[in-house]
This record gives C-alpha cells, structure tokens and sequence, in this order.
C-alpha cells in the first residue's frame, strides 16, 4: 500500500473530526517550537507534551501505568528539565520557524539525534519514544513522535517491516523517522498531518478508508 496525498488528506481529517485532543494539541503545535528551542517554557509546557503522549491514547494504556510516569516526569529538578531540552533543540532541530533566533541548520545529516534523545532520556520518566515527542514540538518540520501505533501503521502500509520494538531505540527511530518524511515528501504533505493520518489508518472506530 503507498499512502497517497488523498489518502493523508482524507485521515488527517478523520484525526481533526475524531480526535479529542485535536484542537489543543493544534495551538500547541503551533506555540511550543518557539519557546522550547528559545528555553523560555515553563514546568507546565513540558509536563504537557509527557501527557499528551500517553493520554492521547484514550484508555489504550492503564491510567495507573501513565500516572507513574507522568508523577516520575515531574519531580526532575525543573533547572535539569530547562537544560535537557534546550540543549536537545540545538542538537537536533534543523527547520527554521521564521524566527531568527531559534533557526538551526538547514541540513538534516548535521543534526544529533542520538546526542538530542540522550539529553532528554537522562531526565526521569523519559523514555526514546517520550523523547520523540519533545522532539516533534521542538522541530514539527523534522522530527515526529513515534509510538506503538504509528509504527503499526506504517508496518501494515509496508514502510516497515517488523513490529514495534517497545521501546525503539535511537536507530529504530532514525529508520520510523525516514519513513514519515519518506511519505511527507512524497505526498507533499507536512509530517504532522502524515502522522495524524498513520494514527486514524489503524483506529478501531474508523468507518471509512479501511487498512487495506
């Protein structure tokens, strides 16, 4: 199966009509690249990108498990938390967002992925694929958060061929990663609309556009 631009477009629209954290993770898409490559976040910005990469599962992973992990998030020193992403961003994020002060490098091969994901790994309760998703909000452009589903997706499209490792390493994410950018070149679609399709093209509740 190759996912075409009418097949991006009509999941990504799935994800906005369907999707409860759609329009908040929407203003925030659009907020927190600036802030957290520039360091001027607060302890609240970034205890939200660790719930929003569980809670958007809605009820696939125990409340308990999640609540573990988010507590653990929050008690890092907030001086550790500032550090680790900022210094993250300037390892890894390539894209400009047409602010002078937070362009990086232009070219994806002088970016550190593994350095960024070290960074934010050090900080508890931060796995690769938690990582991930600081990594998408700091450089929506270049990087895409990666979890159990989207990576489903793609294998069941064929861009994968194995299942997901829980959790993916730095090299795992790097083949996850080149295949949504993969998709987003090749149906001139940015990567967060690709990874809002691949969430909708594995939904249970989708009553249309079937995994084919």
């Amino acid at each position: 199966m190759v996912l075409t631009p009418a097949d991006v477009d009509e999941l990504a629209e799935e994800y906005r009509e369907r999707e409860p954290f759609y329009p908040v993770e929407r203003e925030q898409q659009e907020t927190l690249p600036r802030v957290l490559r520039r360091g001027e976040f607060g302890r609240r910005d970034a205890e939200w990108v660790v719930r929003w990469y569980f809670r958007r599962h809605l009820g696939e992973q125990s409340h308990a498990e999640r609540r573990v992990i988010e507590e653990r998030f929050a008690d890092n020193p907030f001086g550790d938390v500032l550090e680790a992403i900022t210094a993250a961003a300037e390892d890894a994020v390539t894209s400009d967002t047409g602010d002078a002060d937070t362009t990086a490098p232009g070219d994806a091969d002088d970016r550190d992925l593994e350095a960024a994901i070290d960074r934010l790994t050090a900080l508890d309760g931060v796995d690769v694929p938690v990582a991930t998703a600081f990594l998408a909000f700091m450089d929506p452009d270049g990087c895409v958060v990666c979890g159990a589903r989207e990576w489903e997706a793609l294998r069941q499209a064929g861009y994968l061929d194995r299942s997901y490792p829980d959790p993916p390493t730095v090299e795992e994410y790097r083949e996850y990663l080149s295949a949504c950018l993969s998709i987003a070149e090749g149906t001139d679609r940015d990567p967060w609309t690709v990874r809002r399709a691949l969430w909708r093209l594995t939904a249970d509740d989708r009553d249309a556009h079937e995994t084919r």
